[in-house]
């Protein structure tokens, strides 16, 4: 009788586990390309699946052009579901190509303008903006004998000899925006005379926006052209370094969220998306950007510049994007012999 009883249990257990197979079977896991800071994987992954329990994001993570470049050489088999924390400009390249899919996510409508693409139908939607900064460490600038700079024209100064590091705009979002912005503030030829000049200066190009600011933090460098919220952090750590908007105005981008054309899951990919543009992402964005998509949500992150957003200059992000190849192209071809060993 025992026998009968125990079999009959087990067998009871052995359906039950069986009764659950398909339901963890149904979990999706999502290829997600990304260029988000390290730091940030984990909580926004977390929040996300906490959200959606039935869907696992793998990320994919690299700096925005390696990520950029990665989905233009898959166009033709794509292997991303969706793009989280990707250049604005590039996300709007990619939507020129017809790489991405249609898609207006629910909530979008509560969004600023500048962060929804204006395009009909919707493929990609805004997360947050960073800038670029000049990190000036003012404890090395003192024993050199150097000026505090205030203007990007300021960076020609011979005096700044090999004391300049920036990324290369090749494999960093932060770098592309600088060299874009430089050739909309000043004009094409002005432009490139500008970075001529600059280039004398330059010890290295790295291939992170972080870098610049952190090298500057640490005093390997005196000037760190790079993400003004590195720089906010490593001053905010305690880091000798001033944070300078440039009188001429603040490149920049913006993140977004897109979903890749081709992809085999799409529900769970239209989650993502939703979740993306919902009130709670944007909390969680604002805890490492100062400047997000959701009206009324103005972070203050410590030591990060008063007016940042008004200094922002006037940027086309879809010839941002069009025009990144011509503009990597040329100077790669100038200026690639000082960028960081890959």
């Amino acid at each position: 009788m025992k026998l009968k009883t125990l079999l009959k249990t087990a067998l009871v257990g052995a359906m039950a586990a069986l009764l659950t197979l398909p339901a963890m079977a149904q979990k999706t896991r999502l290829s997600v390309y990304t260029a988000l800071e390290n730091d940030q994987l984990g909580p926004y992954k977390q929040a996300f699946e906490a959200a959606h329990p039935d869907v696992e994001i793998a990320w994919v993570r690299d700096s925005t052009g390696i990520i950029t470049a990665r989905v233009l050489a898959e166009k033709d088999n794509p292997r991303a579901d969706v793009i989280w924390g990707l250049g604005a400009s590039s996300v709007a390249l990619f939507d020129t190509m017809g790489l991405l899919h249609p898609y207006r996510p629910n909530g979008v409508d509560q969004l600023k303008p500048a962060f929804r693409s204006s395009k009909t139908p919707m493929a990609w939607t805004g997360m947050d903006a960073w800038l670029a900064v000049m990190c000036f460490n003012t404890v090395e600038g003192g024993k050199k004998n150097m000026p505090k700079p205030t203007s990007w024209a300021d960076l020609t100064n011979p005096v700044y000899k090999d004391a300049i590091v920036m990324p290369n705009p090749a494999s960093s979002g932060t770098g592309y925006q600088a060299v874009y912005a430089w050739l909309q503030i000043m004009g094409e030829k002005a432009g490139w005379e500008f970075m001529d000049k600059l280039h004398n200066n330059v010890a290295v190009y790295t291939h992170s926006g972080s870098a610049p600011c952190v090298q500057a933090a640490k005093g390997e460098r005196v000037v760190g052209i790079g993400f003004d919220m590195r720089g906010a952090k490593e001053k905010t750590a305690g880091a000798p370094i001033d944070i300078i908007l440039a009188k001429e105005g603040a490149p920049w981008d913006m993140e977004a969220t897109a979903i890749v054309r081709g992809t085999k899951n799409l529900a769970a990919a239209q989650k993502l998306a939703d979740f993306a543009v919902s009130k709670p992402a944007y909390e969680m964005y604002g805890k490492f950007y100062a400047i997000v998509g959701y009206p009324g949500m103005n972070p203050s992150p410590p030591n990060y510049p008063p007016s940042a957003d008004s200094a922002m200059v006037k940027i086309d992000l879809g010839k941002m994007g069009s025009e990144r190849a011509r503009i990597l192209a040329e100077w790669t071809k100038r200026y690639d012999g000082k960028s960081a060993p890959k």
